[in-house]
């Protein structure tokens, strides 16, 4: 019975890759990679074989991602290989995506419920080193400087983050494009500090890359590399094939962009953020990926408000009398293990439908001990054709995880790192039906 069920399954297997091919190789590329999420392990499943006798993978090839989109047959010698890795030149859509940007000055709270909402008990010993508030301590609020999106080039208006976006915390606002787009950020300082947005894996020059360093440029080039309190600069980058998905991405990567100023400092202020790059014509309006139902953004850092451009004013304001300067319990106090800028599951809930296809674009930023090892309860990933439920990330490192949640109710998504877990860096998402 079992081999005629097999034979059975099988038989509607290659129909289906029939049909998938005859409707056109896109669409069939499409499903295959989200049927490799989903169904297929669910039908092994229930014939009673198990996912290691019929890998769920195999529709996609071992990437994970399209079929189409590996090299082709002796691609990845010679001079197909390297084209792959430069991409092709930078063939413009005439699109223009243009995002107003501010720096802007914020009391930010770490912990704005005042418990820990992963246990749904108060603070304990532990978790009241980092958010209690005292004599030579800062508690849980600081003064930071936060990329901000803008309406318009006034600068009066704020785009408002919908409740659904409300994890994002801190973070600033995702910057979209397609392949073949060009991107302008309009700067806007109001920080008391100079700053600038240097961006990762897009084209750009010098006037445009925001870092300040001896590379033989003077004048109007330097004007990005600092942009002074009250000032602006309108950052131009272009967004070649070499900045889009790769033959094992999906049909999108992401990039991170931050201050670049005085790096350490900056970035410790919490001047960072997403950006995603969609492959051409698999772009919405708004540039997202549209094989995709629901993006999600989440940094892991332990921020280290010790670094920050902000310390002597947040002892000033929060932290009186101030602490000794050799006091290495404040030093310690000021090491928030955050999510998106929340700690000990503060973040917002987010919330997922089962069955949808959800697109994970996680990264850190910080030193050598942010070591992070993000790990999912209930639901798996697939990441570079891998299934797995944690995933690796050091310092300014990124990943693109894809998951079609199968198993309602909410669950923990936290850094594995012991010491990390103590600290609070944990959240929470859920699936409903």
């Amino acid at each position: 019975m079992r081999m005629l069920l097999l034979a059975g399954c099988v038989l509607v297997w290659v129909a289906s890759v029939l049909w998938a091919v005859r409707t056109g190789p896109e669409r069939s590329r499409r499903a295959a990679r989200w049927v490799a999420l989903g169904a297929t392990g669910t039908l092994v499943s229930a014939l009673g074989l198990g996912l290691a006798t019929g890998s769920a993978e195999a529709g996609t090839g071992h990437t994970g991602h399209a079929a189409a989109a590996a090299p082709a047959k002796g691609a990845m010698t010679g001079d197909g290989y390297w084209q792959q890795v430069g991409g092709a030149p930078f063939h413009p859509t005439g699109r223009v995506r243009t995002y107003y940007v501010g720096a802007d000055e914020v009391e930010w709270n770490y912990a704005p419920t005042g418990s820990n909402q992963v246990t749904d008990k108060d603070f304990d010993d532990v978790a009241d080193v980092f958010v209690k508030r005292g004599p030579a301590r800062i508690g849980s609020t600081y003064l930071k400087c936060l990329y901000r999106q803008y309406t318009d080039a006034t600068f009066t208006h704020r785009s408002a983050p919908t409740s659904d976006d409300a994890y994002l915390g801190f973070t600033g606002p995702v910057i979209r494009a397609e392949v073949g787009d060009t991107v302008k950020v309009v700067f806007r300082n109001g920080c008391s500090v100079g700053a600038s947005v240097h961006p990762h894996g897009v084209f750009y020059q010098k006037a445009s890359e925001g870092a300040p360093y001896a590379d033989n440029t003077s004048g109007q080039d330097t004007l990005d590399d600092a942009v002074p309190r009250g000032g602006r600069h309108t950052y131009t980058w272009l967004v070649p094939d070499r900045a889009g998905p790769g033959p094992h991405d999906g049909s999108s990567v992401m990039w991170m962009y931050h201050s670049h100023t005085d790096e350490v400092a900056d970035t410790y202020a919490g001047l960072q953020g997403f950006m995603v790059i969609t492959a051409k014509g698999m772009g919405r309006a708004d540039g997202s990926p549209k094989d995709v139902d629901r993006e999600v953004f989440e940094l892991f850092s332990v921020m280290n408000e010790g670094g920050s451009s902000y310390l002597a004013e947040n002892i000033k304001r929060y932290a009186q009398p101030a602490p000794a300067p050799d006091d290495e319990g404040f030093e310690e106090s000021n090491l928030m293990h955050s999510v998106n800028g929340y700690v000990y599951g503060n973040q917002p809930l987010l919330t997922l439908q089962k069955g949808e296809r959800v697109r994970w674009y996680v990264m850190s930023m910080g030193t050598e001990v942010d070591l992070h090892t993000p790990h999912w309860h209930g639901n798996d990933v697939l990441v570079g054709g891998m299934r797995m439920d944690v995933v690796n990330l050091l310092p300014a490192s990124m990943i693109v995880a894809d998951m079609v949640p199968d198993n309602a109710g909410t669950w923990l998504f936290h850094c594995h790192v012991n010491d990390h877990i103590s600290a609070g860096m944990m959240t929470r998402y859920r699936v409903v039906t």
